[in-house]
């Protein structure tokens, strides 16, 4: 049985039941459909919920779709409350989530027991003599997009629908900006802490850096560029994201819990601050425009000239 596609505004039919969050009083049919405040206008606070200014009322939780008329309520977060509303349930996030970065870690220790022997696991910036087997470095990373993938496919309506993982030309503008935001704010807190504790510890990045030039090289680099910013994404500002936003988290809150567990899952101790940091900027973007194709945009912005030079840089 096909489900209903809910990924294209207005592509309801009259008298369709509209998707609705969890604790809305209404019983669905009630109501009127939702319309988005008029360009321009005010937003004069208006109701018993309008008690401040507008940018005050990202921190309350989603609103069912027929609430998403708040005159208090500016038209760009009116966008991620809309999209938030129309997707439906996203309850099986967590499961997603958990399920998701359990096997990246699983499949990580794997693939470091199978390659040759090395103390500290698999290091892409020595591969063994066959190149191809640098590929296996990208596996484990892999199955952070494919888990919720195949949860939405299963559960949901499709990565489209559920994440809207394909990009509007709205989502270019907003993660290109949020993505400069956040390479600029990294690159100053890197340049800080480097004044203040001195040199990083030498990484596996690094010392790829100091390699030489092969295809293999060239294609980890595309992989950090696009590969990990996809699978990343639609873990953390996918199915995590979607089901705290299912169950009527603040918004604020959202940003802050997921940037903070998308710092620490690099299990990089002396980049976190900069990963929370630039994660932010990240999560902005998602935040700003309710859907993940622009903060998979963001990242790969953000990851663009770290991943330019490292292949750049290479001997």
């Amino acid at each position: 049985m096909e489900h209903p596609r809910r990924d294209e505004p207005g592509g309801e039919q009259p008298g369709f039941p509209v998707a609705r969050l969890p604790g809305d009083p209404r019983p669905e049919g009630q109501g009127t459909p939702p319309q988005q405040p008029p360009a321009g206008s005010s937003h004069t606070p208006a109701g018993p919920d309008a008690d401040g200014p507008s940018w005050t009322t990202y921190s309350r939780p989603m609103r069912g779709a027929d609430d998403s008329s708040d005159p208090a309520l500016h038209p760009r977060y009116w966008e991620a409350q809309l999209e938030a509303a129309r997707r439906g349930s996203l309850a099986w996030g967590f499961a997603a989530f958990f399920v998701g970065y359990g096997a990246f870690y699983l499949v990580g220790q794997v693939v470091s027991a199978v390659m040759p022997s090395r103390e500290s696991g698999f290091d892409p910036a020595d591969p063994p003599a066959l190149g191809p087997l640098l590929l296996l470095a990208f596996v484990p990373n892999i199955l952070l997009g494919l888990v919720p993938a195949i949860f939405s496919w299963v559960r949901g309506n499709g990565v489209r629908a559920d994440f809207g993982i394909v990009p509007r030309l709205r989502d270019v503008k907003v993660g290109l900006a949020c993505g400069g935001a956040a390479l600029l704010l990294s690159f100053v807190l890197g340049l800080i802490m480097i004044a203040v504790n001195g040199q990083p510890p030498e990484t596996g990045i690094s010392r790829l850096m100091q390699g030489e030039k092969s295809v293999w090289l060239f294609l980890f680099a595309l992989f950090a560029f696009l590969g990990a910013p996809l699978t990343e994404e639609l873990l953390m500002r996918g199915a995590l994201w979607g089901a705290l936003e299912h169950y009527r988290v603040p918004r604020y809150a959202i940003l802050l819990l997921t940037t903070l567990i998308f710092a620490f899952i690099h299990q990089e101790v002396w980049r976190t601050p900069v990963l929370f940091v630039g994660g932010l900027a990240i999560g902005a973007a998602r935040m700003i425009t309710g859907r993940t194709g622009a903060s998979v945009i963001a990242h790969a912005t953000n990851n663009f000239l770290p991943a330019l030079l490292l292949f750049v840089a290479a001997g």
